[in-house]
């Protein structure tokens, strides 16, 4: 009696760690973190509470984002929404060693170097974060409403390919969910799959 008294706590206690690890949702509180900046100071999803956040997973060595960044694509979209008062941070989880890590001063130059438009860029190389919203892929983006509420969670668009030249002919889920957020209506795709490299964990 004893011995299944004990493991039925221990049942419990692997179900309560389960959820807890369990990955973020649309629908759901988005988890809150903080994370250094690119530049040195710290920031916390809840220092933009009221505001429209944009989390987009990164990594510069990935052809995927390449793709998107080296057509002014993912710029374009970050300086379109954050003149509008949408919050936008990029955000890396590459692990120490693995593809996408850089030092401070390589993330300043390739900043600088592809004329990127995000708000701030984070650094979670410990994955924490990542692994706390289920970040599977670069890129892969999620947006948080002014409640702190996912809205969104998915792929920047419909076309999984590393050529620039299908952008044009792409439905971009961030922008219609991001413009139909901002003028108070029902997003059409709130859920989509993400596509790109794997995040490097």
């Amino acid at each position: 009696m004893k011995t299944t008294a004990t493991l039925l706590i221990a049942a419990l206690a692997l179900g309560a760690s389960s959820a807890s690890i369990r990955a973020a949702e649309v629908g759901q509180a988005a988890p809150d973190f903080t994370l250094t900046s690119v530049e040195g100071p710290e920031h916390s999803l809840a220092d933009f509470r009221g505001k429209y956040v944009v989390l987009e997973w990164t990594n510069y060595d990935c052809p995927f984002v390449v793709k998107h960044y080296k057509s002014g694509n993912m710029q374009g979209l970050q300086q379109t929404f954050t003149e509008k008062g949408v919050v936008w941070l990029s955000i890396n989880s590459s692990a120490p060693g693995k593809q996408g890590h850089f030092t401070k001063e390589e993330w300043k130059k390739r900043i600088a170097d592809w004329k990127v438009a995000a708000t701030v860029v984070l650094l979670d190389s410990d994955g924490k974060v990542g692994r706390a919203y289920g970040a599977q892929t670069t890129p892969h983006i999620f947006i948080v409403n002014p409640e702190g509420v996912m809205i969104y969670a998915g792929a920047i668009d419909d076309k999984p390919s590393t050529n620039p030249a299908d952008i044009a002919g792409a439905r971009n889920f961030v922008r219609a969910a991001l413009e139909a957020a901002l003028a108070g209506k029902a997003i059409e795709s709130p859920s989509t799959k993400p596509y790109g490299c794997s995040v490097k964990y």
